[in-house]
């Protein structure tokens, strides 16, 4: 069953880089006492996600914050090295954090899954924007698998 306003994010534990290599977050950590723009996407390096949903966010990342977001999160079912260097390419900086779902724990935990083998990718997540205010749902957007319509940064923007 896929995730929904109103539902609390899934207690999972996930990755992100640090200077030492990957280390373990919580969604605890993430969203207790915080309000989070979170958006995952497919895939880290992948075509609409590198050109149009992670730049936009980043684009967007201050005026999300003067709008009472206090962090960014993009999540993918990446590793968090993959995560860390995709970061670096697209010069996120510190406006967005990446998160790594490589095991798709929450992804899974979510219903935000689909399964994309047919493509060859596998499974993967599927392309999302959300606002969750203290662990809770307050709005979330999914797109189609293939589309780039309902999850952009502008979408989150102009609903706060």
């Amino acid at each position: 069953m896929t995730i929904k306003v109103g539902d609390r994010i899934p207690a999972v534990t996930l990755n992100v880089m640090t200077r030492d290599g990957p280390g373990a977050v919580s969604t605890d950590d993430i969203f207790k006492g915080k309000t989070v723009a979170l958006f995952g996407l497919p895939g880290a390096f992948t075509r609409t996600c590198s050109a149009k949903h992670l730049p936009g966010f980043v684009l967007n990342a201050a005026a999300l914050k003067k709008k009472g977001v206090d962090s960014v999160v993009c999540l993918s079912v990446n590793d968090a090295f993959v995560m860390g260097a995709w970061a670096k390419v697209q010069n996120v900086g510190d406006k967005v954090m990446m998160v790594a779902d490589g095991s798709a724990r929450f992804t899974k935990a979510a219903g935000l899954d689909v399964d994309m083998s047919d493509k060859g990718y596998g499974l993967r997540c599927r392309r999302f924007s959300m606002i969750v205010d203290d662990g809770v749902v307050k709005s979330l957007h999914i797109d189609e698998p293939g589309t780039f319509e309902k999850t952009a940064a502008e979408v989150l923007l102009g609903e706060l």
